[in-house]
């Protein structure tokens, strides 16, 4: 048995400093100084390294701090941007299907069916196929996608027509997932719930404990700044590559990307109500232009650009983007001489 003996104060001092530092309060611990730059080697080769070696700045793990403070030289030139952002929608889910598996199963984990998966990877060597007629040998992708069970299975059937070294990265992105119906245990309020948002209109009718389109408009827009963000500083490339054959996949939900192009492109909300969903395991890309901005026009024909639901102002837009450079602004937008009925009699209408 130990003995157990009342400590005076010097055995309480002497076992005080003899304790190993783990067992003493946090207050009285020395704590090992800690430098950010030590995983990485010298803080000079950390600054080299960080920001696929493009911005070199002392923001350390936040290069883009840096995009706007510090002006660029001829050896910090800008990242080329992706050749495509590449818009797919998820394949055939079970709710797809049958409309009644949203009252038993919640929706983030609704399955693809096995024509969904097929689809998925149907469209991953379509997709394979476009990037392949560029006639590029260093061409990767990188995918965002949604959390949800079947973004996340179409993403895994998707990438079934890419080996590992093509695959750049990926990033799964809460941002990007399906529009929040609310509580669907339901059905027939979900289908009242339905024939309402036809009647309010599409964009602004709030589901019940959901969102509405407008709300899935706000985040995408923090989305939409965090991808020009990447855009900017290159992180699809590993450190010192500049290729120009980046494609970018964005796997999503038939809402959230509509959602996404009238974002980017700042359509109105009249012609976000008029565009049509794409079906299950399809795309749409944005393709850089020859002045540096992605267009609709440069791989989608006018037929299927209306078939998605653009109108004439939305092509003549997409038209301007794909000879358009960074940066300048459409003086000329059509919306604009169509809105105001009074120019008629200056002859602006176009």
């Amino acid at each position: 048995m130990c003995e157990s003996r009342p400590l005076n104060s010097q055995s309480m001092v002497a076992t005080l400093t003899s304790t190993p530092p783990s067992f003493l309060p946090l207050w009285r611990r020395k704590l090992p100084t800690y430098n950010p730059t030590q995983c990485l080697g010298t803080g000079k080769e950390a600054l080299e390294i960080s920001s696929n070696g493009y911005i070199k700045t002392n923001t350390i793990g936040f290069p883009e701090k840096g995009i706007s403070t510090r002006p660029r030289t001829s050896s910090t030139p800008r990242p080329p941007r992706p050749r495509r952002i590449i818009l797919v929608r998820h394949g055939e889910s079970e709710g797809n299907v049958d409309e009644t598996v949203y009252t038993r199963v919640p929706d983030p984990k609704i399955d693809l069916t096995e024509k969904g998966k097929a689809e998925a990877e149907e469209c991953g060597w379509r997709i394979r196929e476009m990037i392949e007629k560029d006639g590029a040998n260093d061409w990767k992708v990188y995918f965002y996608v949604s959390p949800y069970k079947r973004t996340l299975e179409t993403l895994r059937h998707l990438g079934l027509a890419f080996e590992r070294s093509r695959i750049s990265g990926m990033r799964e992105e809460p941002r990007i997932r399906e529009q929040d119906f609310g509580n669907f245990q339901d059905r027939e309020k979900m289908r009242l719930d339905k024939a309402l948002r036809l009647r309010y209109g599409r964009f602004f009718y709030r589901f019940p404990n959901g969102e509405s389109a407008a709300d899935v408009y706000d985040r995408i827009t923090g989305f939409r700044e965090t991808l020009k963000a990447d855009i900017d500083i290159g992180r699809f490339q590993p450190p010192g590559e500049q290729s120009p054959n980046v494609n970018l996949i964005i796997v999503s939900h038939g809402l959230a990307l509509r959602v996404f192009l009238m974002r980017w492109y700042k359509w109105t909300v009249q012609q976000f109500e008029g565009l049509n969903n794409m079906g299950n395991g399809n795309l749409i890309v944005m393709q850089k232009g020859y002045g540096g901005r992605y267009s609709l026009s440069m791989h989608h024909n006018e037929e299927e650009l209306r078939e998605f639901g653009l109108t004439d102002e939305m092509l003549i837009d997409q038209e301007w983007q794909k000879t358009a450079r960074i940066g300048e602004l459409n003086y000329d937008c059509p919306m604009v001489n169509s809105f105001f009925p009074h120019f008629e009699d200056e002859g602006c209408i176009t």
